[in-house]
């Protein structure tokens, strides 16, 4: 243990502070007793208005039926805020894609124009060269070619080649053609779709409205009958009572 210094406290310190806390404490009580609240005094008065107890509790029914009609509203409109606000999340995530789609479109569109521009520079100069080759054939060949000797082979190469090119090109056309028409019927069936689902969507919150009004204009009309029967059961017992 190492060393170390011990500091004795100071009293007349230590009594002057119990005296300032003891000081505070006893003014706490005093303000406490002098601000303590009296006795509550109201004049004597009757209650109840001057509705009858029928009348009473068929308001109390009318003001229970209000705010349960009330609150089913609000949790209709709640249930319907949230299905716009999940349908407008949904319609943005489509729009986003569908913009997506067709910048890719645009893409394989420009992509498949560079294409058929190659294609079409590869098929006129392929058929450059062929026609120069035609032309550079000696006359005797073509009387060879005529009597179909072994000379015609360059004439009947260069001629299937440039009939292959040109099929090659009409097929990747009605290729592209077809592919269009898919693409049109595939998004004119897709907006049909989704019209057909709006209008059973509104069909349907039309039927749940009216279903929900019906129900309540038959609870209100049970109430009142109700109501009038338990009147009309008192009545006469307000009547008897004078005579007795």
């Amino acid at each position: 243990v190492g060393p170390y210094v011990l500091i004795t406290p100071n009293e007349t310190r230590r009594n002057q502070l119990k005296q300032i806390a003891k000081k505070e404490l006893d003014d706490l009580e005093q303000w406490k007793e002098e601000h303590r609240p009296g006795p509550i005094k109201l004049a004597p008065q009757r209650l109840g208005g001057k509705e009858s107890e029928a009348q009473a509790r068929q308001k109390q029914q009318m003001m229970f039926m209000q705010s349960k009609y009330q609150q089913k509203h609000k949790r209709e409109e709640y249930i319907k805020a949230k299905k716009a606000a999940e349908e407008a999340e949904i319609l943005k995530k489509k729009a986003i894609q569908r913009e997506k789609a067709e910048r890719l479109e645009v893409k394989k569109r420009q992509e498949m124009r560079r294409r058929q521009v190659f294609l079409e520079d590869h098929y006129y100069k392929t058929n450059e060269l062929l026609n120069r080759l035609d032309l550079g054939l000696p006359k005797s060949d073509s009387c060879q070619i005529a009597n179909g000797g072994p000379e015609s082979t360059a004439w009947t190469r260069s001629h299937t080649y440039k009939q292959a090119l040109r099929e090659d090109e009409n097929r990747r056309l009605e290729e592209m053609k077809q592919d269009q028409r898919r693409k049109a019927e595939l998004m004119e069936f897709k907006q049909k779709q989704e019209e057909e689902a709006r209008t059973r969507a509104h069909q349907n919150a039309q039927r749940s409205c009216l279903q929900s009004l019906f129900i309540f204009c038959c609870i209100l009309r049970v109430n009142n009958a109700f109501l009038d029967r338990l009147q009309n059961k008192m009545q006469p017992n307000c009547i008897d009572q004078p005579g007795h």
